[in-house]
């Protein structure tokens, strides 16, 4: 005969069984309740791609020493500051094509970011068409340290970037460095990334222009 403690276990494992089975399959209702809202919520379209605008790139050239402008039709982003990284990023991609008037090692996603921001010296009300802003450029690390090291070679490239800036958006007096989100003393040793830049100073077209 079967002790009645034994029964009384025996009887407790068994609900204990039967209610964790019941949890285990609520658990698996609700999973897949969440799969199939996600489903139903996920988009049944590609998100929209910006449209694309013609674009000026000041493009340096090692043979001169000037700079070449340079019309292209890319998609820009309505964004000032995502339009900014995308017209450095581009910029950037041109030097590390094989046929680079001025040749730089590339790397995914050169430039990480640009901010814009009021210009220190500006005397127009912030947020109005005639202020001007600072722009402060944030280059990878990769593409800094790829980067070739010579007075010359560095001075074109930040030449390059701020004339570019000013090219496209005229609102851009200033223009500062960051890389990897930190102040760093140079680009490869020479041109100084600790100073401001004023696009005023900036070199002027040397070559023509083309369109592509």
């Amino acid at each position: 005969m079967i002790p009645r403690y034994q029964k009384i276990v025996v009887l407790v494992l068994l609900v204990v069984s039967i209610g964790m089975a019941a949890v285990l399959v609520r658990l698996r209702e609700r999973a897949h309740d969440r799969l199939l809202k996600g489903e139903d919520v996920a988009p049944t379209t590609a998100p929209a791609v910006a449209s694309a605008e013609s674009a000026t790139l000041l493009v340096a050239n090692d043979l001169d020493g000037g700079m070449v402008t340079e019309t292209q039709s890319l998609p820009l982003p309505k964004d000032s500051e995502a339009r900014a990284r995308a017209l450095v990023e581009r910029l950037l991609e041109l030097y590390a094509e094989p046929d680079a008037t001025h040749p730089v090692p590339g790397v995914p996603r050169a430039v990480l970011q640009v901010f814009l921001l009021p210009a220190p010296e500006s005397k127009a009300a912030p947020n109005t068409p005639s202020a001007e802003q600072l722009a402060v450029v944030d280059l990878a690390g990769g593409f800094v340290d790829g980067h070739p090291s010579g007075i010359f070679t560095e001075a074109l490239t930040i030449e390059s970037i701020c004339g570019t800036l000013r090219a496209n958006l005229p609102q851009v007096a200033e223009v500062r460095f960051l890389v990897d989100g930190q102040p760093r003393g140079t680009l490869a040793g020479h041109a100084d990334l600790t100073r401001t830049y004023l696009t005023s100073d900036m070199t002027r077209p040397a070559g023509g222009g083309n369109s592509n």
